[in-house]
Parts: structure tokens; sequence; C-alpha cells
């Protein structure tokens, strides 16, 4: 089954809408000088806006930019939380698809199943390291207990996104036989499939923070 036109019309407006969104957040902290009391969220917020589209800037205006110290509420927090984990994966999917497509690689002759392979890997490793540069400094840990720190925090963080992220890219890629990177509908896809594991990481997020073992942001 190809992608509707309907969808190919929606493609080409809400995905680049969600460029020039990422876009309007960096030029907001680096231009603007709205920088983040943690230094990670500044790739973050950009990367979490590529995902949600222009929608996300009503969570970054709202709570996104502000500066307030100490307590917050625990939902705000936890999106914060589910962003950082989401901002891993989006980066680590993105090289993966685009490794995939360009290499050919395969798992058991499944282009998806490579895929995966590549964005889970991809998506643990930089999800760690954005889990450490936002443990290790608030809880002045050196790198081997930061790195285990991370590892601690991000792994069922990361978990419950990719079960709704795989979920639709698996979804889409069965509806959808046409899908390609280069291609806005494919991005589109994308920008759902990580909406769902924004959504299914959630909870985890707030169970996590919840517990200290992420740290409040």
């Amino acid at each position: 089954m190809t992608v509707p036109s309907w969808l190919q019309v929606l493609a080409i407006i809400y995905p680049p809408l969600s460029v020039a969104a990422a876009i309007l957040v960096c030029v907001d902290i680096f231009v603007l000088g709205r920088r983040q009391h943690m230094a990670v969220m500044e790739v973050v917020w950009p990367l979490t806006l590529l995902y949600f589209g222009p929608i996300g800037l009503v969570p970054y205006y709202w709570f996104g930019r502000n500066q307030r110290h100490g307590q917050v509420p625990k939902w705000q927090a936890t999106f914060k939380g589910a962003a950082h984990c989401g901002a891993g994966c989006a980066l680590g999917d993105f090289i993966g698809d685009w490794t995939s497509f360009v290499t050919g690689f395969t798992v058991f002759g499944s282009k998806l199943a490579g895929k995966y392979v590549l964005a889970f890997v991809l998506a643990y490793v930089i999800g760690i390291f954005f889990q450490y540069f936002a443990i290790a400094p608030m809880r002045g840990l050196d790198l081997r207990r930061g790195l285990v720190a991370a590892a601690k925090a991000d792994t069922a963080s990361l978990l419950a996104y990719e079960i709704g992220m795989f979920t639709w890219m698996g979804v889409s890629a069965y509806l959808f036989t046409d899908l390609a990177p280069t291609r806005w509908s494919y991005w589109l896809m994308m920008q759902v499939a990580m909406l769902l594991g924004f959504a299914t990481t959630y909870p985890v997020n707030w169970w996590l923070v919840s517990h200290g073992i992420k740290e409040s942001m």
C-alpha cells in the first residue's frame, strides 16, 4: 500500500514546520541568550521539537526556557525527563535510519530489524551520554560512578520509549511499503512513532524521578 495523497500533503507541511520550530528554539537559546541551567537540555529541546513539531513550542515556552530553580511540578519534571530520554532515542534513530538506508544493513534479511538494532544501540549509547551529563554534575560523581548511574537511569526509560516507537515503526512499515528516509512521509511516520515512544516512557520516567533514580530537571 502506498502513502495516501492526504498524508503526503500533511507530510510536506508538518515535518518542515518541525524543523523550523527546532531552529527557533536554537535561536532562542544560543542567539537570544536563553541558556539552559543544565547544558545538555540545550541539545534536548531542539531535538524534542523535531518530533513534537510546533506543538512542542507550548511546553518549551511554558516551562522549558524557565530558569526557575528548586521544586517544579512533578509532571513538568517528568516531561523534561521523558524528553531527555526521547532526544537520545530520536538522534539514535535518525542516524540509524540513514545508516541502514545507505548501507542496506539488515538483520536476518530484514531491513526493519536492521533499523531496530541500529536505532536501539545508537539510542542506548547516546542516551547514556546524555544521562551522564545530567546526573554526574548534579551528584558530583566521577566518570565510572557517573556512567553506572546514567546506565541505571536510562535503561528502563529507553526500553519503554523503544516499545512505543518500534511498535509504530512496524505498523507503518506494514501499512506503507513505499516509505523511505528520502521522503517527508517517512519522517512524519517517525514523528508519530517518537510521540508514541514519549507516551510509553512518560510513566516510567514518573516512577524513576519519584524514586530518585533520575534527577528532577
